[in-house]
């Protein structure tokens, strides 16, 4: 397979992804599961090809380290938003509705705080792998990670979860601001517990 197939097969598991939220939304569990498994896939076979083709970039040694801590660094940012600070069993398993939005912890950062996590391991892994073509599919993948977050906030997001619209009030989407770092840093400080003089603001 030509390599921007490889590009195209991680863009496509993008496209796939909001079917996870719509077959969430209409109760059907194993097409939820079927449609995550897939994105998934499609997207983690795509990232291991690229990172693993023969062109290389010519890199200074301290390009290494350097990269690995990023790579670290973002695994556990990303295990961190996706499985600790929201309730997992419920987001990935479950196919219920009417639920309130998580506002806390990264989640005050910005509404969508794995699309940072996942733009800084695309970095770590170009560093890392020193592979040529990830200049190119690393760009088109996060802007396609961006695509899909912009159809979740605006199209069903709003649908699956209580008071949505409040919390897009609140907390930007993707770049963090002063308020919304002291929120996020307050929020972690308190073990995700809001003090009682910001309730109801």
């Amino acid at each position: 397979m030509v390599p921007v197939c490889y590009i195209t097969l991680g863009a496509l598991g993008f496209v796939v992804a909001p079917l996870f939220e719509v077959f969430s939304l209409k109760g059907v569990g194993w097409l939820k599961h079927g449609v995550g498994a897939l994105a998934l896939g499609l997207v983690s076979y795509a990232t291991v090809v690229v990172c693993l083709s023969a062109e290389r970039l010519h890199l200074p040694g301290w390009v290494d380290p350097v990269g690995w801590v990023l790579l670290a660094v973002a695994l556990l940012l990303l295990v961190y938003s996706l499985f600790i600070d929201i309730p997992a069993h419920e987001s990935y398993v479950g196919v219920s509705t009417g639920r309130v939005p998580v506002k806390t912890g990264t989640y005050a950062l910005v509404r969508h705080p794995a699309v940072l996590w996942y733009g800084l391991l695309l970095v770590s892994l170009i560093l890392v792998s020193k592979a040529r073509l990830l200049l190119i599919a690393a760009p088109v993948w996060f802007l396609m990670d961006v695509l899909y977050v912009v159809v979740q906030d605006r199209f069903l997001f709003v649908k699956m979860f209580v008071g949505y619209d409040a919390y897009r009030r609140e907390t930007p989407m993707l770049i963090p601001t002063k308020r919304s770092v002291s929120a996020c840093l307050r929020s972690i400080s308190t073990g995700g517990v809001v003090p009682r003089s910001e309730k109801g603001r």
